[in-house]
């Protein structure tokens, strides 16, 4: 099969202020616990897989477990406009393209909404044109980022105009009040998430099918499964305090069932095998979803490093999470050749794009 006519050009990631793991621990959410409850919590923000984190709103300054979501999208505005734009700003420069250029803006976040929105306001901020068309992605979580990077190709390869694609979740602003009775769920989901933003820039490629530009990336082909009859599994729910995660522990054995056929059929329609590929960028929601690709695709530690390090050194941050694991892969020497991105979120949706240089 040849090369897609787009590729991935240039990246750009802002991230908030950050805080260690055990600080938040240690300063805010163990209060929140008493008796069995708080050992539980201590176990599972310990064995989180997460070191540091950041936050556009720190709980360890302000406390929004009882805003009411009014407020909280307010919020969401005043902080998640600079930081996208951050991104954009950073994606733009390395490019080498003015915002003028862009012919489509994507963006993509699922944890704050107002009209006019970030698509709006950041356009008419960072100058793109009035003929600018703009695609909103709005509550699909954590694997959003790569419908909107294959809605940002088709675009490129379609117009031969350049796109751009915004990943930003302000995630901390959905801290939920204290339960009155055990609710791991929320304890798994206030030890794992995290605040960032990160935007990619795609150009049209070689339509004669020839390489990316330096230091880029065909976007080969992006494909999706969801296996609707878990589809309460993963849930992100609007209420008056915000929104509220619902995870599942079943999560890792419903990824189980699917993601090798959905990588294996990847692979096999560009005729690569899962060791011909040198980069994965898998969505890290938590340890035991890492463990389960890992042990389903057969990848080696090595392969996994990539995604473990960004969980660390990042924590879950939903939409932009897998663009920080690509900038790694792209940073490293040298950078992959191959590269699947994998992600997940409700539905449950399984999402894979293969990127080739």
């Amino acid at each position: 099969m040849s090369r897609s006519a787009a590729a991935v050009v240039g990246l750009g990631v802002a991230l908030p202020p950050s805080a260690s793991q055990d600080e938040l621990w240690r300063d805010f959410f163990a209060a929140r616990y008493d008796g069995g409850t708080r050992a539980l919590a201590e176990r599972i923000f310990a064995n989180s897989g997460v070191r540091t984190r950041q936050a556009a709103v720190s709980p360890l300054l302000e406390d929004v477990a009882d805003w009411p979501t009014e407020r909280r999208m307010r919020r969401y505005q005043v902080e998640a406009l600079p930081l996208g734009k951050e991104a954009v700003d950073r994606a733009l420069t390395q490019a080498g393209l003015t915002a003028g250029e862009i012919g489509l803006f994507v963006v993509c976040s699922c944890t704050g909404y107002a009209t006019p929105g970030l698509d709006i306001i950041l356009a008419r901020d960072v100058g793109m044109a009035a003929d600018t068309q703009r695609l909103f992605v709005g509550h699909m979580g954590c694997y959003a980022a790569l419908p909107g990077l294959g809605a940002a190709a088709d675009f490129v390869t379609a117009r031969g105009r350049p796109a751009l694609l915004l990943c930003a979740e302000l995630t901390s602003l959905h801290i939920q009040p204290p339960a009155r009775r055990v609710d791991t769920q929320q304890i798994v989901a206030h030890a794992l998430f995290s605040d960032a933003a990160a935007a990619v820039v795609l150009t049209p490629n070689d339509g004669a099918g020839g390489p990316p530009p330096p230091g880029g990336y065909a976007v080969r082909e992006v494909v999706s499964a969801t296996d609707a009859s878990t589809a309460d599994h993963m849930t992100w729910e609007v209420t008056d305090l915000g929104f509220r995660m619902g995870l599942s522990p079943r999560v890792p054995q419903v990824l189980s069932v699917h993601v090798r056929a959905l990588v294996g059929d990847l692979l096999a329609r560009h005729g690569l095998t899962v060791s011909q590929v040198d980069g994965w960028a898998v969505h890290p929601g938590g340890p035991r979803i890492l463990n389960v690709v890992q042990r389903e695709l057969g990848l080696s530690d090595a392969a996994m490093s990539a995604s473990r390090e960004t969980l660390a050194a990042y924590g879950n941050c939903s939409s932009p999470t897998v663009l920080l694991i690509l900038d790694r892969l792209r940073r490293a020497g040298p950078p992959p050749r191959q590269v699947v991105m994998l992600a997940f979120g409700p539905g449950l949706t399984l999402y894979a794009a293969l990127l080739g240089r």
